[in-house]
């Protein structure tokens, strides 16, 4: 199938306008690549794993980190901020894995290095994702060709 965007360009640029207006909303552009990165190896949408990677050294941000967000309990690499947006990152994401997909302690470790509106983006940026990987892995979207 035509991905859905293509047959629908407003829902396109409505997705671009939300993640466009996330930006300098109190979480750095690198947190924002890291929970695009860790969301997309969750749902296996394996353009989007590419794409969020290729972003994130475009960036600056060094392979090794990129290379590491999979396992970000175990590196060194994140910083305690990072660390509760992915934690909040993979609670949204696996909201069915558990009966309380967000527990008071992934939100008041995200709360603590987030203000409302920061947190507000971040929870916004996280669903956005998660609608970009759905769509993706729905068409089968091949790596490295960006129809969308």
């Amino acid at each position: 199938m035509t991905h859905p965007v293509q047959q629908l360009p407003e829902a396109m640029k409505a997705l671009w306008a939300l993640k466009a207006s996330l930006e300098h909303q109190g979480v750095d552009a690198a947190t924002l690549i890291l929970i695009e990165l860790r969301a997309s190896q969750i749902n296996g949408c394996g353009a989007c794993v590419d794409m969020h990677a290729r972003d994130g050294l475009k960036h600056g941000d060094s392979a090794e980190r990129l290379f590491a967000v999979a396992a970000w309990r175990e590196a060194p690499y994140f910083s305690d901020a990072e660390r509760a947006a992915l934690a909040l990152t993979e609670a949204l994401t696996r909201i069915s894995d558990r009966p309380e997909s967000v527990s008071d302690e992934i939100w008041n470790e995200a709360a603590r290095h987030y203000d409302e509106k920061a947190l507000s983006a971040l929870v916004l940026a996280i669903a956005n994702i998660n609608v970009w990987n759905r769509l993706n892995v729905a068409v089968r979207q091949p790596v490295g060709k960006w129809k969308v």
